[in-house]
C-alpha cells in the first residue's frame, strides 16, 4: 500500500506547492493528508466487504450498477494513463541535472520515445522480464525520500533555515489547487486494492494497509514539505526541489544521488504501470465490459499485447502534450470521481449488505457524506483542458456502456 502511494511525483510537488501557498505549504500537505484520511476510511470499510479483484471499478458497479461501474473503469484507466505521463516529465526534469539540454523539444522527445519504448518492449515480450524489472527499481525510490526528510529535518533543527522568497497571503483558490495536486501525492491506494483477490485475508487486511499507509505517507510529506521549504532559499522556482536540497546539505554528489534516486524511481513506477495497468483493461474485455480487442493475447509471448500497446502509446501522448503539473491534475481529478462514489456507495452496501463488513467504520455516513464532498469540492478546480478530457472519457464509456448493456458478464464485446 505504501509502495503503490508513494510514487515518484513526490520528488516534483514540493516545489508546486510551495509556489502556490509558500512557507504555510507543510499545513496544506497535512490538510491534504486530513482530506485523503475521510477518503480512505471510507474505502477501508467498503473494500472489507469483498475478496473479489477489481477495486474503484468492482466497488462502483457493486452499488450502483454496471453502467456507473464501466463509467469509473474508464476513470480508473484515465488516471492510470495521467499518472504515468506526469512522471515520464518528471524523467526528463531530473535529467537535467546532468544534461541541461533535455527539457528542450527535440531532447524531451527523444527521452520520452526511449524511456517508453524500451519498456514497453520489455513488457511487450514477456511478464517475467518485466516483473524483474519492477522489483529491481521499487525500492530505490524510498532512499533518498527517507535520507532528504530525516537529515534535512536535522539539518533545520540544527538552525541552518534559509529565509527563502516565497508568496504570501495565498487565497482559497491557490489553497484548493494546491490540495488537489497533493491529491495526486496522497492517491494511488486503490491500486492496492486492485488485485486484492490474491491476498491472504482482504477483508481482515485492507483497513490496517490504508491506516498504516496514510500515516507513514503524511509523516513523510509533511517532514519533505517542511524541508524544501526551510532549506532552499527559492523553493517555488526549484525545477527539481529534491535535488536541490541535497546540493545544499550534501554538496554535488548529493544532489547527483538524489537525481538517480529520482530517474530510478520513475523507471520502477512506469515500469510497474506497463505491466500491471494494461491487465485490467485485460480483465474488463474478458468481462465483457470492454472491447475484446483488449483480452486479445500474443501468441508467441502470450502477453495482452493490444493492452499494452494502447496503454504505452496513449500515455506517452499525454506525457509529450502536456507537462509534470497538467498530467497530475488530470489524474487526480480523474481519481476523485471515483473516490467520491466509494464514499457514496458506503451508506449503500449498508442497507445492501447489512454485516457484510469486517471493518465498520464509526459514525460511517458522517464520513461517507464528508468524502464524497471533498470530491466535489475539490473537482472544482479543474481547468478547462482537463474537463474536455473528463468528458470525452464519460462519453466514451456511456458509449461502451451502450454495447455492453445486454451482455452477460464473460460475453465478449466485438471490437
Amino acid at each position: 500500500m505504501i509502495n503503490s502511494i508513494i510514487g515518484s511525483g513526490i520528488f516534483g510537488l514540493p516545489a508546486d506547492v510551495a509556489r502556490l501557498i509558500g512557507r504555510a505549504s507543510p499545513w496544506a500537505v497535512l490538510l491534504a493528508g486530513t482530506a485523503a484520511g475521510v477518503i480512505m476510511a471510507c474505502f477501508a470499510e467498503v473494500a472489507s466487504q469483498f475478496t473479489q479483484a477489481g477495486g474503484p471499478y468492482l466497488y462502483a458497479r457493486a452499488a450502483f450498477g454496471r453502467l456507473v461501474g464501466i463509467e469509473m473503469g474508464w476513470m480508473l484507466w484515465l488516471v492510470r494513463l495521467a499518472a504515468p505521463a506526469a512522471t515520464a516529465n518528471l524523467f526528463v526534469i531530473y535529467c537535467g541535472e546532468f544534461w541541461p539540454h533535455a527539457k528542450e523539444p527535440l531532447p524531451r522527445f527523444l527521452v520520452l520515445t526511449f524511456l517508453y519504448g524500451v519498456l514497453t518492449l520489455i513488457n511487450y515480450r514477456g511478464v517475467r522480464a518485466s516483473t524483474q524489472v519492477s522489483n529491481v527499481f521499487t525500492v530505490a525510490k524510498l532512499v533518498p525520500l527517507f535520507l532528504v526528510a530525516i537529515v534535512g529535518s536535522f539539518y533545520l533543527l540544527a538552525g541552518h533555515q534559509a529565509a527563502p522568497i516565497l508568496p504570501g497571503g495565498a487565497g482559497a483558490g491557490a489553497w484548493l489547487k494546491a490540495c488537489l495536486l497533493l491529491v495526486f501525492a496522497y492517491g494511488g491506494f486503490e491500486t492496492a486494492l486492485t488485485p486484492l483477490s490474491e491476498a491472504k485475508n482482504p477483508r481482515r487486511d485492507a483497513a490496517f494497509a490504508l491506516f498504516t499507509a496514510l500515516i507513514t505517507c503524511t509523516l513523510l510529506y509533511s517532514a519533505i514539505q517542511w524541508v524544501v521549504v526551510g532549506i532552499l532559499p527559492d523553493p517555488a522556482h526549484s525545477e527539481r526541489p529534491l535535488a536541490d536540497v541535497a546540493r545544499i546539505v550534501f554538496g554535488n554528489g548529493g544532489a547527483a544521488f538524489v537525481s538517480v534516486g529520482a530517474l530510478v524511481s520513475v523507471v520502477g513506477y512506469l515500469s510497474a504501470n506497463i505491466l500491471g495497468v494494461p491487465r485490467i483493461t485485460f480483465a474488463l474485455a474478458e468481462n465483457g465490459d470492454f472491447p475484446s480487442i483488449f483480452a486479445a493475447i500474443h501468441p508467441r509471448f502470450r502477453t495482452p499485447y493490444v493492452s499494452i500497446l494502447a496503454f504505452a502509446v496513449l500515455s506517452w501522448l499525454l506525457a509529450l502534450l502536456g507537462s509534470f503539473t497538467w498530467n497530475a491534475t488530470l489524474s487526480a481529478v480523474a481519481r476523485l470521481l471515483y473516490y467520491g462514489l466509494v464514499c457514496a456507495a458506503l451508506p449503500v452496501f449498508r442497507r445492501k449488505q447489512p454485516g457484510a463488513a469486517m471493518f465498520r467504520l464509526p459514525a460511517g455516513t458522517l464520513f461517507a457524506v464528508l468524502g464524497t464532498g471533498i470530491c466535489a469540492v475539490l473537482i472544482t478546480g479543474v481547468n478547462l483542458s482537463g474537463s474536455l478530457i473528463l468528458l470525452a472519457t464519460a462519453v466514451v464509456a456511456m458509449l461502451n456502456w451502450l454495447l455492453v448493456r445486454n451482455r452477460h458478464p464473460g460475453e465478449t464485446l466485438a471490437p
